[in-house]
């Protein structure tokens, strides 16, 4: 497979590193310069040590990359976290970067755009934005774990939707524990009452 990761500027960077740490190659990267800013925020990471993540790497405004025409091919693109910024643009068709230009591809070529938005609550706009991106054929992709699997850290929450953006691209994964209608045993995740 040959996926781009977009990572636009929105909190929440460690989906698409960890995403790029679980995919099979080809994996491309695209990162915002926001992104870069947030990274470095949020998890020490540089520009660079998120470009070793990937088989190889554009810049956001280099609209000459080869990934810019649908003639190029590529089998998905998943924009990890993904701004309400970015989704916007790209609903409005508005391809002023790569990531948005590779997006627009994506629809127009009918292959896999998978988008992890990262942002709450949402207005009347955006869930707007998210009608239309669905039916030009986007998958919208909700930063929400799940608590059924009684994470004990923020990694395990992380995992849990990286997973299942994985399982969106038909990508074999055991990050997560899956749902088995099974009641967990022993004390792990222990019920506590909201007041």
């Amino acid at each position: 497979m040959n996926i781009v990761v977009g990572i636009s500027g929105a909190s929440g960077i460690v989906y698409g590193v960890r995403l790029l740490e679980n995919m099979p190659s080809k994996r491309t990267v695209i990162l915002s310069e926001e992104a870069e800013k947030i990274a470095r925020v949020e998890l020490g990471m540089t520009r660079a040590s998120i470009h070793k993540l990937a088989d190889a790497h554009y810049d956001n405004d280099d609209l000459f990359s080869p990934l810019s025409s649908g003639s190029v091919r590529f089998d998905s693109m998943v924009i990890a976290p993904c701004s309400t910024s970015t989704m916007s643009k790209i609903a409005c068709g508005i391809a002023d970067n790569l990531m948005t230009r590779i997006a627009s591809v994506a629809l127009k070529e009918r292959r896999r755009l998978v988008l992890v938005i990262r942002e709450t609550p949402l207005s009347y706009i955006h869930l707007q934005n998210m009608e239309r991106l669905a039916a030009a054929g986007a998958t919208i992709m909700p930063a929400s774990p799940a608590f059924y699997p009684k994470p004990e850290s923020v990694d395990e929450m992380v995992d849990f939707v990286v997973g299942r953006v994985l399982d969106e691209l038909g990508i074999d994964n055991d990050l997560y524990r899956r749902w088995s209608g099974k009641r967990p045993t022993g004390n792990r995740g222990s019920r506590r009452t909201a007041r």
